[in-house]
């Protein structure tokens, strides 16, 4: 399966049939309640939430302003401590470094930690066609692999299957990657954990290479930081000879005390938990503890592109948590699938085509994938305003116009199937800076509304299709006001 899952269908197209289907409904709604109800109650035990939240995104905007001086100070420290830093520009470079360092080591296999930055760049596929098998060690991500799957949300990537479906597809699939599911598994928890903690304990012992992402990597010492719920990924961090982390170059922070911020916003909106299970750090290299050799690849694959954007460069304050897409009601119903990405929900609409384009036909559909009803901001911990980048992206989508892409200054050309929309914008434009022409239509539209159609025609039906037109009043307001106020108050 494609990390970037290309070819994907239209948003509007693949979310038809994902409504469709009840089961998938059904997992979503359970799920996506019991997180959103825990988080809320998370959050409202901490009176200074909105100073934390404004902390975070003042941290993350001042990394990015100044983000090339980071950049610089994260590979001195990381070298320092006996890491080996490597810029990779774009995936295939990314996964050619990764790939390359494996077969460096003569082994054929590696674990890793949930990583959304490998995803994106498709490396397992990429190691695979080289001879080299990935194993995800994190349980969702494991029941998403071992099920020929792709992950659907960024904390529980399985959320789309309950537990007889992952009951199945543990005694069906789990022989084919090692040590086979008991032949009387259940679907109670803790049997498909337990069958799940056997099955990656040979891999973790065995095990000689490790790969792994992070959720923050600190500038002012070097260290990398991976939280996680399980433990699997202590376990690929500490035991296996070699280290290769693939990093974002946007989840830097400047310093150490920074954490103190992040380690309270994420636990509590992504697991709804005061303090993650299990926060693993580590520095470089150290003699008789951990990996003996360890590399860092930062992955820029799109960021600095995205960074050129003045509006849409919020979107890289995202620390993965998965917060907006728990509230977010077109997710709900539709699905991570839909999205054609890594990165579902809210956060995915405006990341994903910012990192790839709008070129093709399911990024040119993301920024429509909302409701633009504003949850998701009012939930993200480092106030992303989602909302805002959506309409911001739509501009770009329908009007093209300049954009940064590879970084080279490019004029996007607008979108196919958009010209009805830019036509009514023009118009639109037109009548708003012609206070005659504006009076003159509103009377003529209020002095003819029984004549109005209750469906719009042509490209206007598919979004009257599932809508009311609102009611054209019985006279402007203009008009209203001179009439009541006999235009005391200087309306004009």
């Amino acid at each position: 399966m494609s990390g970037t899952f290309v070819g994907m269908p239209a948003f509007p197209r693949a979310a038809r049939e994902a409504v469709g289907n009840t089961t998938l409904r059904g997992n979503l709604r359970h799920a996506t309640h019991t997180i959103r109800d825990k988080r809320a109650r998370a959050v409202a035990e901490l009176d200074d939430w909105a100073a934390l939240r404004e902390a975070g995104k003042q941290i993350k905007d001042h990394t990015l302003r100044h983000l090339d001086r980071y950049l610089v100070q994260v590979e001195e420290a990381v070298t320092a401590a006996g890491g080996t830093v490597h810029w990779a520009a774009d995936a295939d470079e990314a996964n050619d470094i990764v790939a390359r360092l494996v077969e460096e080591t003569g082994e054929s296999e590696v674990v890793k930690v949930k990583s959304m930055a490998t995803q994106e760049i498709g490396l397992n596929e990429a190691l695979q066609a080289r001879g080299i098998h990935a194993y995800e060690t994190d349980l969702a991500e494991l029941i998403v692999q071992l099920g020929k799957d792709r992950p659907s949300h960024i904390l529980v990537p399985a959320i789309h299957r309950n537990r007889g479906e992952i009951r199945d597809i543990f005694r069906s699939e789990m022989g084919e990657w090692g040590r086979p599911a008991p032949e009387n598994l259940t679907d109670t928890p803790a049997e498909l954990a337990e069958a799940a903690r056997l099955h990656l304990r040979e891999k973790f012992l065995r095990a000689k290479v490790g790969i792994s992402g992070a959720n923050f990597v600190v500038a002012e010492t070097g260290t990398l930081v991976v939280v996680e719920s399980e433990g699997n990924g202590r376990m690929c961090l500490t035991l296996p000879e070699t280290l290769i982390s693939v990093v974002g170059i946007e989840k830097i922070v400047p310093r150490w005390q920074d954490l103190e911020v992040f380690l309270q916003t994420l636990p509590r909106s992504s697991t709804a938990e005061r303090m993650n299970p299990y926060t693993s750090m580590w520095t470089g290299t150290t003699e008789e503890d951990g990996p003996r050799t360890f590399h860092l690849v930062l992955l820029d694959n799109g960021r600095t592109d995205t960074l050129a954007d003045e509006v849409g460069r919020q979107a890289l304050r995202c620390i993965r948590c998965s917060a907006c897409l728990n509230v977010c009601p077109v997710y709900e119903r539709a699905g991570g699938h839909a999205y054609g990405s890594v990165y579902p929900g809210p956060i995915g609409a405006i990341l994903s085509p910012q990192l790839r384009g709008t070129g093709s036909e399911i990024d040119a559909s993301l920024p429509y994938a909302s409701s633009l009803c504003g949850a998701c901001y009012e939930v993200c911990p480092v106030a992303i305003d989602i909302p805002e980048v959506l309409v911001h992206l739509r501009e770009r989508v329908v009007q093209g116009g300049p954009a940064v892409r590879g970084g080279n200054r490019v004029v996007l050309r607008p979108a196919k199937g958009h010209a009805a929309e830019r036509a009514a914008m023009r118009a639109a434009q037109w009548a708003f800076t012609r206070p005659g022409a504006l009076r003159t239509g509103q009377r003529l539209a209020s002095r003819t509304r029984r004549l109005h159609p209750r469906t719009l025609p042509g490209p206007g039906r598919a979004w009257s299709g599932t809508r009311d037109l609102p009611a054209v009043p019985a006279e402007p307001f203009r008009d209203w006001w001179q009439r009541t106020h006999g235009g005391k108050g200087g309306a004009k």
